[in-house]
């Protein structure tokens, strides 16, 4: 049920990001402001580390960037109809194989607030903060995931 992104639905998966941050309840001003961010182009699918949850219908997208041993799950977004039915979590063992793949020991996750609890409980730990890039002076969590703590004892979290 992963795939990789096809270019021609872009703007659907565009479009799925910004349903799953709105879900949450912010206002049109700052959902706005998060456009920019929350969109993915021809450039980023060039490397295949960008991963669709759905057969014909996108559930959920994830994007991974990888460089030597670190790993920053630049995006994973899910539907909200799709919310708590597993797709986050199929998307996250995708981002963590791609990761272990190519060689990273360390995932960096910037999450939304509300996005924050997940990533625990798939085994990252909150390790400060980082400025948002949509939104002046707001804080968002920084996470990491040890993905050799993970590979030592596969049944934790993930």
């Amino acid at each position: 049920m992963i795939r990789p992104a096809r270019p021609e639905e872009l703007p659907t998966l565009n479009a799925l990001m910004l349903r799953s941050k709105a879900h949450w309840g912010y206002d049109d001003a700052f959902m706005a402001a998060c456009v920019p961010v929350l969109r993915l182009t021809e450039r980023d699918l060039t490397d295949g580390n960008v991963a669709v949850y759905g057969d014909e219908k996108a559930f959920g997208v994830c994007k991974l960037v990888t460089t030597g041993k670190d790993a920053v799950l630049d995006k994973l977004f899910v539907a909200p109809d799709a919310m708590g039915l597993g797709a986050g979590r199929a998307l996250m063992m995708w981002a963590v194989a791609r990761a272990r793949n190519k060689g990273a020991i360390v995932m960096q996750i910037e999450a939304d607030p509300e996005a924050a609890p997940f990533y625990e409980k798939m085994g990252a730990r909150i390790v400060g903060q980082v400025s948002s890039e949509a939104i002046e002076g707001r804080m968002l969590p920084l996470l990491q995931l040890d993905l050799q703590d993970l590979a030592a004892a596969p049944d934790k979290s993930i």
